[in-house]
């Protein structure tokens, strides 16, 4: 009998025992924010795994209490006792965190409420989706807090939307498909475990639901469609679909593979091979293999990938790895995980062997690893202090100087400024995410440059990004923030004192003043950003540079209102013989170092945005009437000896093109640079320099890579057609005429292109509210970036490799082989092969392109012999230097503009409508200098003229401007138009100039596609072969709503980096 309680109580004991051992080991505090928005029932099964490992691990939240399943997240949270439900929201910040956990984000819809039955109407949503301010509390977290992130599926695909879904997948370091899949041990529609949404859509697309037996079914998001591999028609074989670990994540788990996992995957695909610890391998036949392939399915695909951010990991799971039907009712028991992980190995297909073999120990080593780290900074950020007062910069004499690692550094600034806008947005929808902001920045810093400059107020990420970026880079990247004023209220009073404005900009820069020390909340307002700046990135800003380019109208207006205005003496600012508009701009730059230095003990130097058309040096070419009416001068204003520290300098907007004196006065256009060459620009910054007491910043510079062209330079500085590798060249040559004038330096502008922008000798011919969805290579103020955005789909080359593309004519027997046509946002692409017999043609004969835009309209040609049709456009390409395109002449933009309405051309005595005309662009109306009564004719240039050579950006024969190019060895010619020498006003849209004759200028309308006819001609203009009529093509495409693009560094962003790099 002792016998028998003996062995009663041992065993007893040993059960007992683990309890015993769990209480006993030290529990540790582990903050961890949960976010789950996908809990319809108070099951919690997307996020109750979890927090059941949590407290079984013995981490508790923050005073030692234990993680309760239905109340420590955040999201949808159901009461089915009372049918209702409440929303807990994610907060502004999740500071303190250790680890966010985003289990799900799909969300709940109506029908899916226990509380609700279905109607069998569409899905209504209650709530789910991230939206873009709770995934940018989450990055900053992450980035700048340092807590470990998980995101697990679903959180980014349906119902989240597209921008926030971009800026997750590259933060996490994935390119989402669309695709996503599960593997069901039974198809078959009556044994009701397949969704019936699932069927009902493939039923919609397909035949009926037939299948039987164990298969995946493959969902895509973006077209709605379901595939279907099935291992009775032996597409997949019985083992389903299970995770295989890499060699580092061998290493960091101790995981080698997985059991068969049964939930919902994604399949996306990773921006890194070395970033996957984890790939999926699914147990595939040759057809299904097929099947995948045939509709561009990947076939291996991550499990896992593992982004490093600083001292955070950050983690994508790609399938529901914590969905769990049940959890323990207890977790006070040492080994348990480890007694189920063993028992589990007995039911491999059971639904929880991979939450106990994999996700468990998985878990536990990212747990383990979740404690926040403090920042290690690459330098100090101690800054000078005068006073009481704090101050990172300081103007000395005539150099710029910055104050790091506790000594005085002088600078040359090599900046880059940065708008607002990229492709598909306006600049004042502040679009631009924290990840492309982060890219940038280490971009430019790899650039070899040393200062941004920003106009205006960007989004919080832009602050965050830069922090993060300059607390690891080993030289920080310093910013010149600047205070946008409304244009619209300046121009429509023409007063700057008026009490509106003045409120507005003092708000404005009392706001900005704020966010640089990251003690801002700004509201939404239309075409402003907005958020939680928490940020501090004061001591990496090193000046201010105030307002935009002043109009001189208003400046001469205020001349007139307040001609006995006098001096301005404030705490920090005075004037000496100053102008109303100098007076006003000494008030604000007063107002703006009395409230930092008053509110944050901090200041840095002070400047306002300048200009060449309100200098302060006389212009006796001005032909302008406006160029030369009105002075704002920087020598007028100054500092106060308790400013003195930090200082003031002039900063100018200064490029070689335009105002027109720049290329008529012969001081400068005969000056002789360092150089012992003629240079205007160079002319132009000696008078300036010489003119002015402060020290110079040229906080604007460049010139556009586009190919429309605006106005002329007489060194070839022009506005327009630049190629990207003149670009840079040009862009050099600039910088080093400001360093020899012995500026502080220079500001390149800009950094990227800005498809929003207008100019304006095309800006009549588009439709400006669809600007920023196509780019416009017509129109030079678009495309000054450093950074383009354009997909140059068709790599022109003349290589035979297109992937894509409408083929509009084929004939084996004859000269011309084929032809075919495709498009992106900025071209239509034309490719033309021909037979081994016709490859010889060019140089010989002449190869005509005929282009039909309007139904009715056109110039009548010969597309075949005997046969007459009407077209818009001819394409006559002769031979590598002869190559134009022609528009109908009742269809020509610029000769309605200037011949029939502003009469600044005669008009032509033919019939417009039965000939072509040469398409121009217009660079200057008829002009008389003023000091010496020279006319100048009208001017314009041929912008149809295509220039032929290799487009393709990644051979070295590339070059921007290159139209056409063919290769008699591939017998290919590939041609790129852009969408405006077509009379295109918004490609996106197919809408196009309508009739100029009858509606104006601005005349629409909208098209079907485009038709196209193609005509080889010898040189007595006899037709060898054509398209034919009978045949002619129709080239047509899908709108788009937003554009796609493809960031890419141009040429002269490798440029400017090599020259920078040698400049200290």
């Amino acid at each position: 009998m002792k016998k028998i309680i003996f062995t009663v109580f041992t065993l007893l004991f040993l059960l007992a025992l683990p309890m015993l051992v769990w209480h006993f080991q030290e529990t540790e505090p582990l903050a961890v924010a949960i976010i789950d928005k996908t809990v319809p029932t108070e099951n919690y099964r997307e996020h109750h795994g979890l927090t059941w490992l949590l407290n079984y691990s013995g981490y508790t939240k923050d005073g030692g209490s234990a993680y309760k399943e239905d109340s420590d997240f955040y999201g949808f949270l159901p009461n089915e006792e009372e049918k209702d439900y409440s929303i807990r929201q994610v907060p502004d910040t999740l500071e303190g965190s250790d680890l966010i956990y985003v289990a799900d984000t799909y969300g709940v819809y109506e029908e899916d409420l226990s509380w609700n039955s279905s109607t069998g109407d569409a899905p209504s949503l209650i709530y789910g989706g991230m939206d873009m301010a709770e995934w940018e509390t989450v990055k900053r977290q992450v980035t700048n807090g340092g807590s470990d992130l998980v995101v697990e599926f679903n959180s980014f695909s349906s119902p989240t939307d597209s921008p926030v879904r971009e800026d997750m997948t590259e933060f996490l370091g994935v390119s989402w498909t669309g695709w996503s899949g599960r593997y069901f041990k039974e198809l078959a529609g009556s044994d009701e475990e397949v969704p019936a949404w699932v069927i009902s859509r493939y039923e919609d697309d397909n035949s009926t639901w037939d299948f039987q037996g164990s298969g995946f079914v493959l969902v895509n998001d973006k077209e709605e469609r379901i595939v279907v591999l099935s291992e009775q028609r032996n597409e997949v074989g019985p083992d389903g679909i299970r995770m295989q670990f890499s060699g580092q994540g061998a290493e960091r788990f101790g995981l080698s593979s997985s059991p068969a996992f049964q939930y919902w995957f994604d399949i996306s695909e990773a921006k890194a091979d070395e970033s996957v610890i984890a790939g999926y391998d699914w147990d595939l036949t040759s057809a299904g293999s097929k099947i995948l392939q045939d509709n561009g399915i990947p076939e291996a695909f991550p499990a896992i990938v593992r982004q490093q951010k600083d001292n955070a990991d950050a983690y994508y799971f790609a399938g529901d790895f914590v969905d769990i039907s049940k959890v323990p009712s207890f977790y006070q028991y040492a080994g348990y995980s480890k007694i189920m992980s063993w028992l589990s190995l007995a039911q491999p297909e059971s639904e929880t062997s991979f939450y106990w073999q994999t996700y468990a120990p998985l878990m536990d080593k990212i747990l383990g690893d979740a404690k926040n780290q403090p920042q290690q900074l690459a330098h100090e950020t101690i800054q000078a202090e005068q006073d009481g007062i704090n101050y990172p910069s300081r103007i000395n004499g005539q150099e710029f100087e910055v104050f790091q690692d506790g000594e005085w550094r002088p600078m040359t600034i090599k900046g880059v400024n940065m708008g607002m806008a990229k492709p598909g947005t306006f600049p004042g929808e502040a679009a631009i995410s924290q990840s492309e902001y982060e890219r940038w920045f280490k971009q430019i810093a790899d650039m070899n440059a040393n200062v941004l400059r920003i106009y205006t107020l960007h989004p919080p990420g832009f602050y965050e990004a830069l922090k993060r970026h300059n607390e690891t880079a080993e030289e920080p990247l310093y910013l010149l923030q600047g205070v946008w004023i409304d244009e619209e209220p300046l121009a429509e009073k023409l007063d700057a004192f008026d009490p509106e404005i003045t409120e507005r900009f003092q708000g404005e820069i009392r706001m900005l003043a704020d966010v640089i020390h990251g003690k801002a909340e700004v509201g939404p307002e239309p075409g402003h950003a907005s958020g939680n700046y928490t940020a501090d990135i004061s001591p990496y800003v090193i000046g201010w540079v105030i307002g935009i380019e002043w109009d001189p109208v208003m400046v001469e207006e205020m001349d007139r209102l307040y001609p006995d205005l006098g001096d301005f003496s404030g705490t920090h600012i005075y004037t000496e013989n100053a102008n109303p508009m100098e007076h006003w701009l000494a008030q604000q730059l007063d107002g703006l170092a009395k409230y930092e230095m008053e509110t944050y003990q901090s200041m840095r130097p002070l400047s306002f945005t300048n200009w060449v058309t309100t200098d302060n040096l006389e212009h006796p070419a001005d032909v302008g009437d406006i160029e030369d009416i009105a002075t704002v001068d920087p020598n007028h204003i100054k500092a106060k000896e308790n400013l003195s520290e930090t200082g003031m300098f002039a900063s100018y907007h200064v490029y070689p093109y335009y105002p027109d004196f720049l290329n008529l006065e012969e001081k400068y256009t005969e000056f002789i640079d360092h150089r012992g060459e003629r240079n205007n620009y160079a002319g132009y910054l000696k008078d300036l320099k010489d003119s002015h007491e402060l020290p110079i910043l040229i906080a604007e510079f460049g010139v556009p890579a586009s190919r429309g062209k605006t106005h002329d330079n007489p060194f070839g500085w022009n506005q327009g057609f630049i190629s990207e590798k003149q670009h840079g060249d040009i862009a050099q040559h600039l910088y080093e005429d400001i360093i020899e004038t012995n500026m502080l330096g220079g500001i390149v502008f800009t950094w990227q292109d800005e498809w929003f922008k207008r100019t304006w000798n095309t800006m009549d011919y588009d439709n400006a509210d669809r600007r920023p969805f196509w780019s416009n290579a017509q129109t030079n103020e678009q495309q000054f970036g450093l950074l383009a955005f354009d997909r140059h789909k068709v790599k022109v080359d003349g290589e035979d490799d297109w992937d894509s593309g409408t083929a509009l004519y084929k004939d084996d027997k004859g000269k011309i082989k084929s032809l075919a046509a495709d498009h992106d946002e900025r071209y239509l692409y034309i490719k033309t092969t021909f037979n081994e017999d016709a490859k010889e043609w060019l140089g010989k004969d002449t190869f005509n392109l005929y282009f039909s835009i309007r139904e009715d309209g056109g110039i009548s040609f010969n597309p075949a012999p005997g046969e007459t049709a009407k077209a818009d456009f001819q394409l006559a390409i002769k031979s590598k230097e002869s190559a134009r395109l022609l528009v109908a002449g009742d269809y020509d933009t610029f000769y309605y503009d200037y011949a029939v309405k502003q009469k600044f051309i005669p008009q032509s005595k033919k019939d417009i409508t039965e000939e072509f005309h040469p398409i121009r662009l217009a660079l200057n109306k008829e002009i008389t200098r003023p000091d010496t009564g020279e006319v100048i004719p009208f001017s314009s240039y041929e912008t149809g003229v295509l220039q032929y050579g290799i487009a393709n950006p990644d051979m070295a024969q590339y070059d921007s401007l290159n139209d056409w190019f063919y290769s008699e060895d591939t017998g290919v010619l590939e041609i790129r138009i852009p969408w405006m020498l077509l009379n295109a006003k918004d490609p996106s849209n197919k809408e196009f100039i309508g009739d100029l004759q009858k509606d104006g200028i601005e005349a629409s309308m909208k098209i079907d596609g485009i038709g196209i006819s193609a005509v080889l001609a010898d040189s007595e203009n006899t037709i060898i072969d054509s398209t034919g009529l009978g045949k002619q093509s129709f080239y047509t495409w899908e709108n788009w709503a937003l554009p796609e693009s493809e960031e890419r560094l141009k040429q002269s962003y490798f440029i400017l980096q090599d020259y920078f790099g040698g400049i200290k």
